[in-house]
């Protein structure tokens, strides 16, 4: 390598470390002036970052104690203290609970009670329930292909075997209650 050779590669080393240096410079004037925003932004994120842990930990807490609750509810239905510890962690497990205590002992008043839970799909099934008990299926959004099987299937209990042929029809056969229908279908013309 030639002396003027060297003499640029020296030129272009001290130009690239120039850079680094004022690169430097710049980012501790940058550091210099926005350092108070940057340490609130540090301190926010670290704060954020400790509630949404916290606020986590707090969460699964409570859904173990939902969870053993509901448990002990299921060994002896009577547990008071279960019951409350369940009502107090998660509601909506809660009014489930209810509602499968009160269809497993067919309490017409609990869920009569029921069909007025703000949650939509817990006063549906509430309602679909108790009308099963009544034995006077009425319009379910969760369990309308149920809802017309029943219907169908207490016409066929009165002799109205039209009707209730009516009602199958309203079954879709992609359903998972198609064949039955379609089954409980045949044998109503069968029966004619």
């Amino acid at each position: 390598m030639s002396l003027k050779d060297e003499i640029e590669y020296v030129k272009a080393e001290l130009s690239g470390d120039e850079k680094v240096l004022e690169s430097a410079f710049k980012l501790e004037n940058f550091y210099k002036k926005h350092k108070k925003k940057l340490w609130t932004v540090a301190a926010v994120a670290v704060l954020a970052l400790i509630g949404k842990t916290g606020a986590d930990m707090w969460k699964e807490t409570r859904l173990e104690a939902a969870n053993a609750a509901l448990l002990t509810l299921q060994q002896n239905p009577k547990e008071s203290k279960a019951l409350k510890t369940l009502r107090e962690s998660n509601p909506k497990l809660y009014t489930l609970y209810v509602l499968s205590e009160a269809a497993r002992t067919k309490d017409a008043g609990k869920l009569q009670a029921l069909t007025s839970e703000k949650d939509d799909i817990l006063s549906d099934m509430a309602r679909y329930t108790l009308s099963g008990l009544q034995k006077k299926p009425e319009d379910s959004v969760l369990y309308k292909e149920l809802v017309y099987l029943q219907q169908a299937y207490l016409l066929l209990q009165d002799g109205k075997r039209k009707e209730a042929a009516n009602k199958l029809e309203l079954i879709p056969e992609r359903s998972a209650l198609g064949p039955v229908a379609r089954l409980l279908a045949h044998y109503t013309i069968k029966a004619k």
